[in-house]
């Protein structure tokens, strides 16, 4: 993935660059659950070794035909942060169209280019939050090629 500055002040980084400790073990663990496929598969994670990243991590489900984001669990610290909770939603839910527009774009970016997406905003404004965080867009996949869930990791700041 190559780095670029998006129009809208989006800034999408290569993941070699991820500066948090914890999503650059997350980041290390999918590389190396992947096992010679193209993505790894929620079922080779198991919540006991994830305990460094737990309220940082959400799981959401890709449905297709129309494509549509369904949070399995949301990070209990971006939902504290952002004050709405997206577990057992779907990301059409959310209140903050201009932040959800936003994650929809990083969603919808990863599933189609089948690649990791680490994202930066520094003081970027939505509708109802002003934004500082560094988060990570992971690709999943039952079958190890058809990407059917996201993993994400997110650090406020």
């Amino acid at each position: 993935m190559q780095c670029c500055r998006m129009l809208d002040g989006n800034e999408y980084v290569d993941v070699s660059e991820l500066r948090d400790p914890a999503l650059c073990r997350l980041h290390a663990e999918w590389q190396k659950r992947r096992n010679g496929r193209a993505f790894p598969s929620r079922g080779d994670f198991d919540p006991i070794d994830m305990k460094y990243i737990l309220g940082k991590l959400s799981l959401i489900e890709v449905h297709r035909h129309p494509l549509r984001f369904f949070f399995r669990v949301h990070a209990g610290k971006a939902a504290e942060h952002l004050s709405f909770d997206l577990t057992g939603k779907f990301l059409d839910d959310y209140p903050d169209r201009k932040h959800r527009d936003l994650i929809r774009d990083h969603f919808i970016r990863v599933v189609a280019e089948g690649v990791p997406l680490l994202v930066r905003r520094d003081a970027q404004a939505t509708d109802n939050h002003l934004l500082h965080c560094e988060g990570i867009v992971l690709p999943l996949a039952t079958d190890g090629r058809s990407v059917d869930m996201l993993m994400t990791g997110s650090v406020w700041g």
